[in-house]
């Protein structure tokens, strides 16, 4: 039964309501009826439905729910394709109970959400396909499973760190689900964590020792695996993976960045392209450049009478970048801290920029060293006239968008691509271009 009006929610409440927009994170916001004031966020619904949900979680500000009955449905809910993908099951995906196309329509109201409320940005958006997805399913081609002491790997429960056993992950790529993770034990381990590269057939498994650091550890501990030619495990030559991207192979290290999509590394070379229109002799900033795709991309553009300077603080992606790079020799790439980098070298005859940072997006003294504090500094880079920003978290994007126009920017155009399917995540570029003078 709901609470009165007059109770507080608490953890256990069951509470009836309308369920209103989709909102960041892969949560619906609703109040509860008749109306207790306190603002609900809650899983496993959809915009418009009516549900009974059970109250998870109370903070001074808000709730949070897990939909458990579903009154009335919206048009768009389907049968979730992972029987974990249900209230206090797996936290991996957020939107296995919509279409596809909802999924993308759910993604571009939140991105254009942000954009309103934190930068001040009014813009349609529509969430692209990415090519060679069907079905929403086995593409992600790198997974990290937690490993309980009893050596069982397995995924989080949503907000917690109980570790579910999950068998055959739907959205893993059939590369990933070959490895066969999850039915092996792991004494010892505190996580392991699967790489792909499906144009190549190569896979890599790093295993992290318990009470280790985040990242994979080297030495025994963190000993890549490959495929071998016959199919048996042998140890990758190098740890690297050889990835297909642009026309052409990359090297990658197992435990360096790599787009997870199958098709996601392709989509966004053709898209910064577009935004960026590099001519030859242009010089190119690639700050966050990983492994080198879009460094290399932009190199074969500017050709040998441009440059491209990127930068990495990853030594592991910058090894592989430096090899990836060796036949442009107009294209260099630094190892360290993005703002740090920039503050030294000053770069002021760039005429380019492409950003592709973490989830915590580009830092305020990044921007300010590219673009100067106001808009009538002139900043480390001031012969940019077009910048492409590659993010994968329109909360960070749009706070820095924001500081991108307090700084004389203006936004000319926004993509996003659904480069995460039945997740919450969305990939998206923007294009900023400073405005002539006069």
């Amino acid at each position: 039964m709901s609470p009165s009006p007059d109770e507080p929610l608490r953890p256990g409440d069951l509470v009836d309501f309308t369920v209103g927009e989709a909102a960041h994170g892969g949560w619906c916001v609703a109040r509860p009826e008749p109306g207790h004031g306190q603002v609900i966020f809650v899983r496993h619904a959809l915009p418009g439905e009516r549900v009974r949900a059970v109250i998870t979680q109370r903070t001074s500000k808000l709730a949070r729910a897990d939909a458990v009955e579903i009154v009335e449905a919206a048009a768009a809910r389907v049968p979730p394709p992972c029987p974990h993908a249900r209230p206090g099951g797996c936290g991996g995906c957020d939107w296995q109970h919509a279409s596809l196309p909802a999924q993308r329509a759910l993604k571009a109201a939140v991105v254009s959400q942000q954009l309103r409320r934190i930068a001040g940005i009014e813009r349609e958006v529509t969430v692209e396909p990415v090519p060679g997805d069907d079905d929403g399913l086995g593409w992600r081609t790198r997974v990290r499973l937690a490993v309980r002491p009893d050596g069982t790997a397995g995924l989080h429960k949503h907000r917690s760190h109980e570790v579910i056993e999950i068998g055959d992950c739907p959205i893993a790529h059939p590369l990933v689900g070959a490895a066969d993770l999850a039915s092996r034990k792991w004494p010892g381990a505190r996580w392991v964590e699967v790489s792909t590269a499906p144009a190549s057939g190569d896979r890599a498994v790093i295993v992290s020792a318990a009470g280790g650091s985040g990242r994979p550890p080297r030495g025994r501990a963190g000993q890549a695996w490959g495929r071998g030619r016959h199919g048996s495990a042998v140890p990758a030559p190098g740890g690297y993976l050889r990835q297909h991207a642009a026309g052409r192979d990359w090297r990658v290290s197992a435990a360096a960045f790599w787009q997870v999509h199958p098709g996601a590394a392709d989509t966004l070379c053709a898209a910064v392209l577009d935004a960026l229109r590099p001519r030859p002799g242009d010089v190119v900033l690639d700050l966050y450049c990983g492994a080198g795709l879009f460094a290399g991309l932009l190199a074969e553009a500017v050709g040998p009478a441009g440059s491209v300077i990127g930068m990495e603080q990853d030594r592991q992606a910058v090894r592989d970048a430096r090899h990836n790079l060796r036949a442009a020799p107009w294209a260099r790439v630094h190892c360290g801290d993005a703002g740090e980098l920039l503050a030294r070298q000053r770069p002021s005859g760039a005429t380019l920029a492409v950003l592709d940072p973490p989830r915590t997006g580009a830092s305020k003294p990044v921007i300010d060293l590219l673009c100067g504090p106001g808009r009538e500094s002139g900043g480390a880079a001031a012969g940019l006239r077009r910048i492409a920003y590659v993010s994968c978290d329109p909360a960070t994007l749009a706070r820095d968008l924001g500081l991108f126009r307090e700084r004389g920017w203006d936004l000319k155009d926004l993509r996003a691509f659904d480069a995460f399917p039945m997740t919450h995540h969305v990939e998206c570029l923007a294009t900023l271009e400073r405005p002539a003078a006069g």
